[in-house]
């Protein structure tokens, strides 16, 4: 056996189980998807039609473009929902299984609360606390390994956007209290 004939193979521990059961299919994903791209549509396309959507003597009104991306828009959601009807054994299958979902809410909430927190702390204290729960918590790394990966980066993004390029960020009262 040459060595071209080896196969390598890795488990992943921390896979979602094979046997999850699905949360929800591909065809009601697709259509649900298809139905809010198809209100953003309409919602930009009278909004825009509002604005003005023709030509006037000094070229197209503001809305002109952004109209007719909405139809593009609308039509694709059209296709989109005559798709999902049509491909039933594509809809059937599982879009997400509860085990994957649950994966995945492990990275959206935190980013979430720290979306929110941005707003109350401001961006560097949030992105302290985002590091340093993500590598606790996900990567399961030492807590003191942690804390001073989250404050060694969260000082070096102070110091290369507040002090060497003067950009201005979202600022909470601990900045505040430093005088920034």
């Amino acid at each position: 056996m040459s060595n071209t004939d080896i196969e390598i193979v890795v488990e992943d521990p921390t896979a979602p189980e094979a046997d999850s059961p699905a949360v929800a299919s591909t065809g009601v994903v697709d259509v649900v998807v298809s139905l809010l791209l198809l209100a953003l549509a309409l919602t930009l396309g009278w909004d825009n039609w509002r604005t003005g959507a023709a030509w006037d003597s000094t070229g197209p009104q503001a809305g002109y473009f952004p109209f007719y991306l909405s139809v593009i828009l609308g039509a694709a959601s059209l296709y989109g929902l005559a798709t999902a009807f049509l491909s039933r054994k594509e809809a059937s299958e599982a879009f997400v299984t509860r085990a994957q979902l649950r994966r995945v809410m492990a990275v959206f909430v935190p980013t979430l609360l720290f979306c929110l927190a941005t707003q109350f702390l401001g961006l560097y204290v949030a992105s302290f606390l985002l590091i340093a729960a993500f590598m606790r918590m996900v990567g399961k790394i030492a807590l003191w390994k942690s804390l001073l990966t989250a404050f060694v980066f969260t000082a070096a993004m102070f110091v290369t956007f507040d002090i060497a390029f003067d950009v201005i960020m979202p600022k909470g009262p601990l900045e505040a209290a430093f005088g920034y």
